[in-house]
């Protein structure tokens, strides 16, 4: 069994991703209960900028699809990182903050966090902004695992999704330093988005902008060069608001193939009834 696990595009490319989408809703695969799991331990004026609806989308069919280094950006700094124990050692996936009540929460792939059948992976942090060895947001440990009780059991890939709840940092927690992606759910299977994730092999991360497409219905994809293994649990995140700092996440890099079995496709667990119902579990 094949497991992904494993110069930026302009900032302006991020509004346009809140441009029109099509698609149409389905369902988020067969429902079920979720498993707790406790481990140890407006778009900018074009007067003023000189952009406009069509530059932006001109400018996004520039990129879209083409693979870049992420620079240190409010957007990309909501994505970390996933190591065993601390920021010494390998990391071997990615997560990224997604809002909640309780300001501690992100999500990733089920597949980096629980194996089916055996259980949790203790001993996990989040690093978010992760560069060249540093961690200038902090290391936060992974304090509680949230997965769907079908992964739990046998790794349905249309629920190849968790959510985590790390531990506060310096009296704060995670959303208050970094700030905080939506959950979008229900979206629809054709959206533009931005792609950020750590390839294992690299110390720093890779962006990428393109339209999602549908696998199947209970699956998204995308085309985007160079997702190789580390780049599991990569949010997909539309209409990226640079103002509040927010955006919308509407897949993390999973489900199918756990990812993809080439690095230049990769796939989500498409978020519908049942991420939702597992984000409502997480955070209860």
């Amino acid at each position: 069994m094949t497991v992904r696990r494993t110069a930026a595009v302009l900032a302006a490319l991020a509004v346009v991703s809140g441009c029109g989408s099509g698609g149409s809703s389905a369902g988020g695969g067969p429902s079920g209960s979720a498993v707790w799991v406790t481990s140890p331990a407006g778009s900018p004026s074009g007067g003023r900028s000189g952009w406009n609806r069509q530059r932006f989308l001109a400018a996004f069919d520039k990129h879209k699809g083409t693979t870049r280094t992420a620079s240190p950006t409010a957007q990309n700094d909501l994505v970390g990182a996933v190591f065993t124990n601390d920021a010494g050692g390998d990391h071997f996936c990615t997560a990224s903050v997604v809002d909640s009540a309780g300001q501690n929460l992100i999500v990733t792939a089920a597949h980096c966090v629980y194996d089916p059948g055996v259980g949790q992976r203790n001993d996990l942090v989040f690093v978010p902004g992760y560069r060249g060895g540093d961690a200038p947001s902090g290391v936060w440990p992974l304090a509680a695992i949230t997965v769907d009780q079908s992964w739990a059991d046998s790794g349905n890939p249309d629920l190849d999704v968790a959510f985590a709840i790390v531990q506060p940092q310096g009296g704060k927690q995670v959303q208050q330093v970094l700030g905080a992606n939506k959950l979008g759910v229900d979206k629809g299977y054709q959206l533009p988005v931005k792609l950020t994730g750590y390839p294992s092999s690299a110390d720093v991360p890779i962006t990428c902008v393109n339209n999602t497409s549908q696998q199947s219905p209970t699956q998204l994809r995308i085309d985007c060069p160079d997702y190789t293994g580390g780049t599991s649990g990569s949010p997909w995140v539309t209409g990226f608001d640079p103002a509040t700092r927010t955006g919308t996440v509407v897949g993390v890099i999973g489900g199918y193939q756990q990812g993809g079995n080439t690095p230049d496709t990769s796939y989500s667990s498409y978020f519908g009834d049942s991420v939702q119902a597992l984000y409502d579990r997480a955070t209860s």
